[in-house]
């Protein structure tokens, strides 16, 4: 069973040559977000509070507070929406269109932005494994923040979603700010009568519940 061990130290890790997945300007994300609850967030808002227990890539620096780092969690590709209903409500299953005013939102990126590829072989080269995409959380959250120090160049992070069948996601952090665009192509809350007809088929696919 591949297992996932703790990072290693920054110096060692800038020894081992990062593998770039570059996103180019015009690619296109897609993100769920809530607009209440403990984090309210718009479409394009990075959160710089964490790192958060739910999350996998926070690379904030215990304890949980607001600083400078901040992460904006995303999908890519064709099967971007359900990977991120499937990233989004993975704890609960359960996709609530109106607690806590859940939104979904597209944008295509305006710059290039470079991300380490955590879907290949880098992770074992680094002496992880796949695991790094589907592990434990506080461990992964660890990596992260070694990751994020040991190659200031990356704009984030590329990994396989354990949740949709390894379909791409992407983590942001704060350096890939200027790539944002000032309006989205979409932003729609989940509760909105268009979105609930493919809301409930990828809801089946996934074999969470809806509500």
């Amino acid at each position: 069973m591949a297992k996932l061990p703790e990072p290693p130290p920054v110096a060692t890790l800038r020894r081992i040559p990062p593998a770039v997945a570059t996103l180019p300007a015009g690619t296109r994300l897609w993100r769920i977000y809530f607009r209440a609850g403990n984090y309210p967030a718009t479409w394009d808002q990075m959160r710089y509070y964490g790192p958060l227990g739910s999350a996998r890539f926070d690379h904030h620096l215990d304890p949980p507070r607001a600083q400078g780092r901040g992460i904006l969690y995303a999908a890519t590709e064709d099967d971007a929406i359900a990977t991120s209903v499937a990233e989004v409500f993975q704890d609960t299953r359960l996709v609530d269109t109106r607690r806590n005013e859940p939104w979904l939102a597209a944008f295509t990126l305006m710059e290039d932005v470079s991300l380490l590829d955590l879907t290949g072989k880098w992770p074992t080269r680094a002496r992880a494994s796949a695991n790094i995409n589907s592990g434990s959380r506080p461990r992964c959250r660890r990596w992260s923040r070694v990751i994020y120090d040991a190659y200031p160049d990356l704009n984030g992070l590329y990994y396989a979603s354990s949740m949709n069948g390894n379909e791409p996601a992407v983590a942001l952090c704060e350096r890939a700010s200027n790539a944002l665009p000032r309006l989205p192509v979409l932003n729609r809350p989940l509760s909105d009568a268009p979105l609930l007809i493919p809301l409930a088929r990828i809801v089946a696919e996934l074999g969470y519940d809806l509500i």
